[in-house]
This record gives C-alpha cells, structure tokens and sequence, in this order.
C-alpha cells in the first residue's frame, strides 16, 4: 500500500514525499547496508583474532613450562657443582700486612 496525500491547493493526488526525500531514503538505506556488511565483517575478524589469541595463548603456556622445567635443571645441576669455601681459600693466601 502505498501513501497518497491530497494537495490541498490544486486537488490532485500526490506521493507525501518529495523526490529529494525519497533520494536520502535511498542513501540513508545503502549507508545502513554498507553498516552492516562492516558488521559482519568486522564480527568476522574478532572471531579469527579470538582463535589466534587462543592458539597464543596455550603456545605461551607452552613456553612458560619448558622454561619452568629448565630453569629446574639448572638449580639441579648448580647443586651438584661443589661450593667453593671461601674461608679455605683465605687461609692458603698470604695475609696481607697493614702498611701505613
């Protein structure tokens, strides 16, 4: 259905919108397809930005264990290097005299 309004000066039928009008209406409506055609595609990308966050993510866990584990190794390999005494090496030097 569509509108028809009654010119009150001359009494023919017209359309109540101008044809200027119905142009914005035609742009107003391309804007709002283009709107949401950016929508979806930006939905899009999250989604894809959201698996690769995901991916780093447990690739990052992946790298904080390997790190845990070898920063473990070498705790256990610097306790099995022999602690040197340095009270022992101090008695095998020469004491040095107080010159003044």
């Amino acid at each position: 259905m569509t509108w028809q309004a009654r010119d009150s000066v001359d009494g023919l039928t017209r359309s109540p919108y101008s044809g200027g009008m119905i142009s914005e209406f035609h742009e107003l409506s391309d804007k709002i397809d283009q709107l949401a055609e950016m929508t979806a595609a930006l939905r899009r990308e999250n989604a894809q930005l959201r698996q690769a966050n995901a991916a780093l993510v447990v690739e990052n866990m992946g790298y904080q264990r390997r790190l845990s584990e070898a920063s473990g190794r070498v705790e256990a390999l610097l306790e099995k290097i022999p602690a040197l005494d340095g009270a022992a090496e101090d008695d095998d030097l020469p004491e040095k005299e107080d010159v003044r």
